[in-house]
């Protein structure tokens, strides 16, 4: 018991790190889905309308940078 009680702040500091380790992750999966939705809705617009190419790359690559944002935040902030 005495063993247990010893390893307490241990297992509270790995508890820890499990805990922003998964945060991180999911909050670069959450990053990763949001990129792939707007780099597909901007091809499926561009499939639509062809003449508006250049309006659509400009504001994908801008979502895309916002949604890329959200992994840096949760990697380096938390």
């Amino acid at each position: 018991m005495t063993e247990i009680i010893a390893n307490l702040p241990l297992l509270a500091e790995i508890s820890g790190d499990i805990g922003r380790g998964l945060t991180a992750a999911f909050g670069c999966a959450a990053a990763a889905i949001g990129v792939g939705l707007i780099g597909s809705k901007a091809v499926e617009s561009v499939g639509r309308n062809p003449g508006a190419s250049g309006k659509v790359l400009v504001q994908s690559i801008i979502g895309m940078a916002l949604a890329e944002g959200v992994a840096f935040f949760t990697l380096f902030l938390y």
